[in-house]
């Protein structure tokens, strides 16, 4: 990680705007707190609870691992830089969060297809679901998953580190993003973003291919069901990661499928404010409101504590 002439960059951040620098550390803070208790809740669940001890769960524990990952990647640096006011982070801090937040973005893409398929399975071989989905094929393919993620950013990482930087290290984000990180450049990018461009649209086109012939299997399997109350219970199974499904590749494909939106600054900082800060504090809440035996393990947790807190 050596760059040529510049050390340090400055990320400006949301706004330049003092009066609301308190509203937005407050929000953010709330919403990073939030996310992580939420995930973190999840995944303690999915742990001590033997209900959970499906392959779904499996899944969704390592999706919200991820949440808190990606989040915790970008969020505290940029509230420590309205805190302190400081907004100078070093080269190789601004490459490692650009690294880790890609990684872990990309790896939520794949994350998703696997739980798409594991939902395939569920409902339309639910007789050899046990089978298929054995504990030794659920870890293969998350393990599949980060390895896809780590491939796919290898190449533009590579190309990223051998950048130029002659004048400007002003980073028009809240966050150490690719395509600002690019424009300060003052060597040619346009290969760097041609190929930065293709692993985005791969892995979107890849996983988004997966998730819909699974949800297209299942929606025609469902309607074969002939009870009204079985084609219901199906498709709640199935809900909340539709929700997250749809928030997640909506925000992206918002992004990389209109080029208008990809050069407006305002509109990819908010892109990536919802990517980064809102949409992991929702999703424990979409998978927990709408999951009865997540909502039944917690309700026992909550049981077991205060037993033992009146003990």
């Amino acid at each position: 990680m050596k760059n040529y002439t510049i050390t340090t960059f400055i990320l400006l951040g949301l706004t330049d705007d003092p009066k609301l620098q308190v509203p937005i550390f407050i929000f953010l803070f709330l919403t990073y707190m939030m996310s992580v208790t939420g995930n973190l809740t999840i995944i303690t669940l999915t742990f001590v609870d033997p209900h959970l001890k499906t392959p779904m769960y499996y899944f969704l524990q390592n999706f919200s691992l991820l949440e808190i990952s990606f989040t915790t990647a970008c969020i505290p640096r940029y509230l420590y830089s309205i805190a302190t006011g400081d907004r100078v982070i070093t080269y190789n801090s601004c490459i490692t969060e650009m690294v880790l937040t890609d990684l872990f973005a990309v790896t939520e893409f794949y994350l998703l297809a696997a739980m798409s398929y594991d939902r395939y399975v569920a409902i339309c071989k639910p007789l050899h679901y046990v089978n298929i989905m054995s504990r030794k094929v659920c870890r293969r393919l998350v393990f599949c998953c980060w390895l896809s993620g780590l491939l796919v950013i290898i190449s533009p990482l590579i190309f990223v580190l051998n950048l130029k930087f002659c004048d400007s290290n002003v980073i028009d984000h809240f966050l150490c993003d690719a395509s600002p990180f690019l424009k300060i450049s003052c060597s040619d990018t346009w290969f760097i973003e041609t190929t930065v461009l293709i692993c985005a649209v791969v892995t979107l086109l890849v996983t988004l291919l997966c998730v819909v012939l699974s949800y297209t299997y299942i929606i025609k399997t469902i309607l074969r069901f002939p009870s009204a109350q079985q084609r219901k219970k199906a498709f709640s199974t199935c809900s909340s990661h539709m929700i997250v499904v749809s928030i997640t590749y909506g925000s992206c494909i918002f992004i990389y499928m209109n080029p208008a939106a990809k050069d407006n600054v305002t509109i990819n900082k908010v892109v990536s404010l919802l990517i980064s800060s809102i949409s992991p504090m929702l999703n424990p809440f979409i998978y927990t409101l709408r999951n009865q035996q997540v909502k039944k393990a917690f309700n026992d947790s909550i049981k077991k504590v205060v037993a033992l807190i009146k003990k």
